[in-house]
């Protein structure tokens, strides 16, 4: 991947994780946006799967949130994002995607925030497998951030979330396209069939001689194989099958019984990947133990990928907290 700077780098050395394997170092990346660090409230901002920490700019994933004068204003408050380690943005890599889970990721970038020295930040937000990390590093500081917003996601992988995941190791495993291909899949869970009839109409690429929605997986596949690498999607994959802040822990009534934070959780109504009816039970749940808790949902036909299309209501949704 081409990089507009160089992002910033924190070695955080020893590091076993959760299945035991040890690194003696591992880079993490990171980028800030906005005021200085610790001069102003901080928003950790973590990324999806095929994103990184390069959230604003002009090559930013989420520039029509996040900028001067946007919702969250870089006026206002210090952005900071780390990239996964192994997310290849950063140009490291690790073979061993095995080793690590969610949670494992959120230790590195608690140790991360630790170093930057910022003692509480006042948001944590991430969409899809990055709010389920933002998730489990509540779940190991539940004072780390005042509020934490998930977006399109949940406190676990449930078993399809871990079945899809499944399908996509298989195709990066054994395909001779993998990225392209595991792509083209994904992409049938990131959207709907709803939001495919809107787009394309059974419509023909004349000069192709296929489909426009055949052409267009196709588009997308050559996309991301052209800018991401193989180990960093199957690294991205092992993180999104393993979100369980109950992983080995207490119980999830104990864990919400230690939450300081403000939640503000916030589903898609056609997410066919994480529903929004676990995101339902999930508020409700959280509403039962008397956690200071709210539910926004957005509507759109665009299945997961809405809180990647639908800016006008994810930030009317967010206007308050900002």
């Amino acid at each position: 991947m081409k990089l507009e700077n160089k992002p910033n780098i924190i070695t955080i050395q020893n590091f076993t994780t959760e299945s035991g394997a040890f690194y003696p170092s591992l880079n993490l990346s990171f980028e800030a946006f906005g005021p200085e660090l610790n001069t102003a409230p901080i928003v950790l901002v973590n990324h999806a799967l095929t994103g990184n920490a390069h959230v604003i700019g002009s090559t930013g994933w989420w520039n029509d949130l996040i900028g001067e004068n946007k919702t969250i204003d870089t006026h206002k408050y210090s952005v900071l994002a780390f990239n996964v380690p192994g997310n290849g943005f950063d140009g490291d890599s690790i073979e061993n995607y095995f080793d690590f889970n969610a949670r494992d990721i959120a230790k590195l970038f608690i140790q991360g925030v630790e170093h930057l020295q910022i003692k509480q930040l006042y948001a944590i937000i991430g969409g899809s497998v990055g709010g389920g990390i933002a998730w489990e590093m509540i779940a190991l500081q539940p004072k780390i951030t005042k509020h934490l917003i998930p977006i399109a996601t949940d406190w676990k992988s449930t078993d399809w979330v871990i079945a899809n995941c499944y399908v996509q190791e298989q195709i990066l495993n054994n395909s001779c396209k993998p990225i392209e291909d595991a792509r083209i899949h994904a992409m049938l869970c990131y959207r709907t069939p709803e939001s495919f009839k809107e787009k394309f109409q059974r419509t023909l690429n004349e000069n192709l001689g296929i489909f426009n929605v055949e052409s267009w997986l196709v588009h997308h596949g050559e996309k991301l194989q052209q800018r991401f690498q193989l180990s960093a999607y199957k690294m991205m994959n092992q993180l999104l099958k393993t979100i369980d802040i109950n992983r080995n822990a207490e119980p999830f009534e104990v864990f919400v019984s230690k939450i300081e934070a403000t939640i503000h959780i916030i589903g898609i109504d056609s997410d066919l990947f994480f529903t929004v009816k676990e995101n339902r039970e999930t508020y409700l749940e959280l509403k039962k133990h008397q956690v200071n808790v709210s539910y926004g949902e957005i509507k759109s036909v665009h299945g997961h990928d809405a809180f990647l299309i639908e800016y006008e209501q994810l930030n009317n949704l967010l206007a308050d907290i900002f």
